[in-house]
């Protein structure tokens, strides 16, 4: 129960953090503009369809690896289904946007773009990873997630993308 309160405390003192530091009308526009291209693992789910579609001697792979972050973002929806954990209410920090649900455990942004780096890393480069990172960054910056469903999203994206490789 200690450990469960220190880590809630935790968790929200980080996301005034990441609410607060670094913030003008031009960066949240910014990082709205970039987290809007992870929504429903659009930008993920392009790629690894250009992929398959443009590398035919991959063609499989990137089919796998495409299959996989799918699996990613409907797992998410069903853990996020069964958690049911609201989105941060902060007073005097509201969300910065709009999100299709009120239910945050885990980030599907996380797990999408967690799940795409592993899967199409060893097609495309490691390149994929510090985006991964900054979509999913983007989620507790402009107050639609918490850390540890950034941090619950990520490992869950890993495990799936693993699994596609």
């Amino acid at each position: 129960m200690i450990a469960a309160t220190s880590l809630a405390r935790a968790d929200r003192a980080a996301y005034r953090v990441a609410r607060t530091w670094g913030h003008t009308p031009a960066a949240e526009r910014a990082v709205a503009a970039f987290s809007k291209t992870g929504e429903h693992a659009v930008l993920w789910l392009a790629l690894g369809a250009a992929g398959a579609a443009l590398d035919r001697d991959r063609r499989p792979r990137w089919r796998r690896a495409l299959a996989g972050v799918a699996a990613a973002y409907g797992l998410n929806t069903i853990i996020k289904l069964v958690v049911r954990r609201r989105r941060p209410t902060v007073d005097g920090l509201p969300a910065l946007i709009g999100t299709p649900t009120h239910l945050s455990f885990p980030s599907a942004h996380a797990s999408s773009s967690f799940a795409g780096a592993r899967a199409y890393a060893p097609l495309i480069g490691p390149a994929v990873y510090p985006l991964a990172a900054a979509l999913a960054a983007s989620r507790v910056y402009l107050g639609v997630h918490y850390p540890t469903d950034i941090l619950a999203g990520a490992l869950l994206g890993t495990l799936v993308g693993e699994l596609s490789r």
